[in-house]
C-alpha cells in the first residue's frame, strides 16, 4: 500500500519521491529530488505530468490504488524535459486511450524524443478542458525554462500546476509546505531558481503578471513540496529575484595553489568587514558551484580570485564563471584579484569572464607576485573596504 496525498476532494498527488540522486545534471541535490504527479478523477479522469522513466511503476502502482489506468482520459504533458515525462512510453501503454494535451512546441519534442505518435491535443493561451465538476485552463510558459511549458490551473479549486515554477529539489514524506521546516524549503527554492530559473528572469517577470490574473489557493510545482499555507511569500520571493533585486551582501570566490590568492582572500574579507557590509567566502577547490549560485541570486558584489595557471585562471575558477555566463545574473557589480609567480594572466582572465556574465567591474582588484607583503596585504585589506562602500551605497 501507498499512500497519496489528497490536495482536494479527487485530486491526489501519485509522483515519487528520489531519495537518492544527489547530482541533477551539474546541480548539487543534498537533500534529493521529486518527480510530481497529480490525478483527478473527475466524470473524465485526467492526470498531470508524469515521471522520469525510473519511477513509472510506481506511477502506474500509486494511480491504480485509486483508478484503473485504462480509464484516464486526458495525460497533460506541462512540459516535456525527461524528468517529467520519460515513463511516457509505460503510462500509455497502461492508458492507450488517452489524450495527450500539450503546447504544439512539446507536441514536436515529444514525437522526436520518444519517435511516437500519440493522440495530442494541442492547447494555446486560455484554452479550457472540462473534467466534468472541474475545469482545466492552460498558461503557456514558454522558456520557463523549455520552449514547450505551460502551466495548468484547475479553476473550482483554484489550483495552480505549476510546472517547474515555483519548484524545490526536496524530498520528503509529508507533501505540503506547512508540514516542512520553512527556512529549509525556502533555500532550497531559492537555489532552485537561482540554477534553473535565473536565466529567464525577464520572462519570470511576465509569468507573474499572467498569473497575477487567477486566484490561487494552492501552487502545486512539478518538483518539491505543494505551497498551500505560504503562497504569498513565494510569490513575493519569485517577484524579487525576477527583477534582481539585491541585498548588501558580496561574496568572494576564489582557488588558490599555494596559499598567496588564499590570504589576499582572506584579507579582501576582513576589508569587506570593516566597511560594514556582510560578505561570505569561497573556495572553489571545495564548494558546491550551485550552492554558490543560490548565494549569488541576491548578492550585490561579486570578488573572484585565483592564482595563475599557464598564463590564465585556474580551472576551479574557469568552470563556475562559465557555469554563471549561461545563467546571466541581474544587478551585479563585480571585480578581480589574484597572485601569480613568473607571469600573470589570471585576473585579466577573470574580468573578461565577468564582463562576458553581464557583471559590471566596479573596481580592479589588487594583483602580485609570489606572496603578499605587509604592504600589499594592507592593500588587499583597503580594496575590501573600499569595495564593500561602494556596494552598501548602491
Amino acid at each position: 500500500m501507498m499512500v497519496n496525498a489528497e490536495l482536494a476532494k479527487g485530486i491526489y498527488q501519485v509522483g515519487a519521491v528520489d531519495w537518492a540522486t544527489r547530482d541533477f545534471h551539474g546541480y548539487k541535490t543534498p537533500r534529493g529530488v521529486t518527480y510530481n504527479s497529480y490525478l483527478i478523477v473527475d466524470e473524465k479522469i485526467c492526470l498531470i505530468d508524469a515521471v522520469k522513466a525510473p519511477f513509472a511503476k510506481e506511477l502506474l502502482e500509486r494511480i491504480s490504488q485509486i483508478i484503473d489506468p485504462a480509464k484516464i482520459d486526458y495525460i497533460i504533458v506541462n512540459h516535456v524535459e525527461p524528468d517529467h515525462s520519460s515513463a511516457m512510453p509505460l503510462l500509455m501503454q497502461a492508458a492507450p486511450q488517452a489524450k495527450v494535451v500539450i503546447t504544439e512546441q512539446g507536441r514536436g519534442e515529444i514525437i522526436k524524443y520518444f519517435g511516437q505518435e500519440y493522440d495530442f491535443r494541442v492547447v494555446k493561451n486560455g484554452d479550457s478542458l472540462s473534467l466534468g465538476k472541474n475545469t482545466l485552463r492552460f498558461v503557456p510558459l514558454p522558456m520557463l525554462h523549455w520552449p514547450d511549458s505551460m502551466a495548468t490551473y484547475l479553476e473550482e479549486e483554484q489550483i495552480l500546476f505549476s510546472n517547474d515554477a515555483f519548484g524545490q529539489h526536496y524530498s520528503t514524506n509529508f507533501k505540503f509546505d506547512d508540514e516542512n521546516d520553512l527556512s529549509e524549503l525556502l533555500y532550497e527554492a531559492k537555489k532552485y531558481y537561482a540554477n534553473i530559473l535565473m536565466p529567464f528572469s525577464k520572462l519570470v517577470v511576465k509569468a507573474l503578471d499572467s498569473l497575477g490574473l487567477l486566484s490561487i489557493r494552492m501552487i502545486a510545482p512539478s518538483h518539491g513540496l505543494i505551497w498551500r499555507s505560504h503562497i504569498g511569500e513565494i510569490l513575493s520571493l519569485y517577484k524579487k529575484w525576477s527583477t534582481g533585486e539585491t541585498d548588501p551582501l558580496v561574496l568572494v570566490v576564489y582557488d588558490s595553489m599555494w596559499g598567496s590568492t588564499e590570504m589576499m582572500a582572506r584579507r579582501i574579507l576582513e576589508g569587506l568587514t570593516a566597511g560594514g557590509i556582510k560578505a561570505k567566502l569561497f573556495r572553489m577547490a571545495d564548494s558546491d558551484k550551485s550552492e554558490l549560485i543560490a548565494e549569488l541570486l541576491t548578492a550585490r558584489g561579486l570578488i573572484c580570485g585565483s592564482s595563475t595557471l599557464n598564463n590564465g585562471m585556474l580551472p576551479t575558477m574557469a568552470a563556475v564563471l562559465y557555469y554563471m555566463k549561461g545563467l546571466k545574473p541581474l544587478n551585479k557589480s563585480g571585480a578581480a584579484f589574484g597572485a601569480y609567480g613568473w607571469a600573470g594572466g589570471a585576473q585579466a582572465d577573470m574580468e573578461l569572464a565577468l564582463k562576458a556574465a553581464g557583471i559590471e567591474l566596479e573596481m580592479t582588484g589588487p594583483t602580485l607576485k609570489w606572496a603578499p607583503n605587509q604592504d600589499e596585504i594592507q592593500r588587499c585589506f583597503e580594496f575590501g573596504r573600499e569595495f564593500g562602500q561602494k556596494m552598501l551605497n548602491r
